[in-house]
């Protein structure tokens, strides 16, 4: 019968305790990677990424701006709003070249390499020191048989996916 009280007692006694500390945490949890305080930061404007590279191929810019929208999108509970966002995302494609990157026996290039770099300015007006400027850059390699034309969609949406992941990674899961 004592041990009966006892156990009674103690059961009681953590479950006080679990709740005490339960209710002091703050539960925070992450599915995509994202370290937002939604309770600060609720919004975000995304300003159309301009190609200003030298060398240009139309759908470029397009592809990313919605890609970089998508993925804020899918990613976050973040409301997009065209200007004034908590957060801000603001930049421009400033290169997108080719270079060969081998050369065969023969003298020719066996393979070529695509590069494409990205400017960013990210403002966080909930907390300043997390605003930053830095560039973003991909590259893919093809065989110099194949003509850019051949390759370069599937090459451009590849490098953009890269970018646009170090672009999130930078401006909210703080990594």
């Amino acid at each position: 019968m004592v041990s009966t009280k006892i156990g009674k007692k103690v059961l009681t006694f953590l479950a006080v305790v679990m709740v005490m500390a339960v209710a002091g945490c703050k539960v925070s949890y992450k599915l995509t990677g994202a370290s937002i305080d939604y309770t600060k930061v609720k919004t975000i404007s995304l300003e159309t990424f301009q190609n200003r590279a030298a060398y240009q191929w139309g759908p470029m810019a397009t592809m990313l701006n919605e890609t970089l929208s998508d993925v804020f999108v899918q990613q976050t509970k973040l409301q997009q709003v065209p200007r004034g966002g908590d957060l801000q995302l603001a930049g421009e494609i400033t290169a997108y070249d080719q270079f060969n990157k081998s050369i065969s026996a023969d003298g020719y290039s066996a393979m070529v390499q695509l590069k494409m770099t990205v400017n960013v300015r990210f403002t966080n007006n909930t907390n300043h020191e997390e605003d930053f400027e830095r560039t973003f850059s991909a590259t893919r390699d093809f065989d110099a048989t194949q003509s850019l034309e051949s390759v370069q969609e599937e090459l451009v949406t590849q490098m953009i996916k890269e970018i646009v992941e170090s672009i999130f990674n930078a401006s909210v899961a703080n990594w």
